[in-house]
């Protein structure tokens, strides 16, 4: 039984998780600044929707790559054998039956925060299953397909009161998950360089629009700067890496480090949208992620 839970666990990629946190929290910092709204009195007043769109988006984030594998069982009996479904110790029913639970809780939990919130979870929910069902199979529109759901995970937390504004900023982290499904595509067989290469430009894109997107909305980017620094270091390091000896091993570090690197992304808003000490509390999603990656896999 401790086992098949564990399967169950493996199947929803925890260390991901705090990610799709981080993101809602970011979503919420930009919206409460946009409406001149103090994020403390509104944390004090109002943390129980808050709570709503952070649960939300875990359950579907983690729907999602349940499905993922469900899509993949197949091939992952060749490539991947040793996950949950092809091990066999999560049958593939039960695995659908466990991601529908966790996509129709997380749609529940968003129109319980607001309708928009609700429309936008349905729209993230059919986003990640054509995805997982259909999109990822295409070199330019699986990873833009997949980068929509990140961008409609960030819009889901603007939406905490129930409208948006901006919306615009929802296109940075679209940007930002194109750039790391490209490097993924050499995760199985490596020799992806030149994946890697429009990678790192994007990535450079992803940095430069986020600066000059505070500059413009707050017209402080001094509290910004500490962050948008690790979030270069974090993501740049292990991707040149992966470039210099273009392993899958490397490849696959590049990947996490983009994926975890989510969480310094999202502070970066928060410091530039809200303050420096909420910034730090988003980081300390960081050591979560990383902890919880050494007991689970990340891809």
């Amino acid at each position: 039984m401790k086992e098949k839970l564990m399967g169950f666990a493996r199947l929803a990629r925890p260390a991901n998780l705090p990610t799709a946190a981080a993101d809602i929290l970011a979503g919420i910092a930009i919206a409460l600044y946009l409406q001149n709204i103090d994020v403390l009195d509104f944390l004090t007043e109002q943390i129980g929707d808050v709570l709503l769109l952070v649960f939300s988006s875990v359950a579907l984030y983690a729907g999602g790559v349940v499905f993922n594998d469900v899509f993949d069982s197949e091939l992952d009996a060749v490539e991947r054998p040793e996950r949950a479904i092809p091990s066999g110790l999560v049958p593939k029913r039960e695995a659908v039956y466990f991601g529908t639970i966790l996509m129709i809780s997380g749609i529940t939990l968003a129109f319980k925060c607001t309708m928009l919130a609700g429309f936008i979870s349905v729209a993230l929910t059919i986003a990640i299953l054509a995805y997982d069902g259909y999109f990822k199979q295409f070199g330019f529109a699986g990873p833009l397909n997949m980068g929509i759901c990140r961008g409609l995970n960030l819009l889901m937390g603007m939406s905490i009161l129930g409208l948006v504004s901006n919306w615009y900023l929802s296109l940075i982290p679209v940007v930002y998950i194109f750039a790391i499904t490209l490097i993924s595509r050499g995760e199985v067989h490596g020799n992806n360089k030149k994946h890697i290469v429009w990678a790192g430009f994007l990535y450079a894109i992803v940095i430069t629009s986020m600066a000059l997107i505070v500059m413009q909305q707050t017209s402080q980017i001094l509290p910004i700067i500490p962050f948008l620094v690790l979030f270069c270091y974090l993501i740049y390091k292990p991707l040149l890496k992966a470039y210099k000896e273009n392993s899958p091993k490397n490849i696959k570090k590049a990947v996490m480090g983009g994926v975890l690197s989510l969480v310094v992304m999202n502070a970066c808003w928060v410091a530039g949208f809200s303050n420096w000490y909420l910034a730090l509390a988003v980081l300390l999603l960081l050591p979560l992620s990383v902890l919880l990656s050494k007991l689970f896999a990340v891809t």
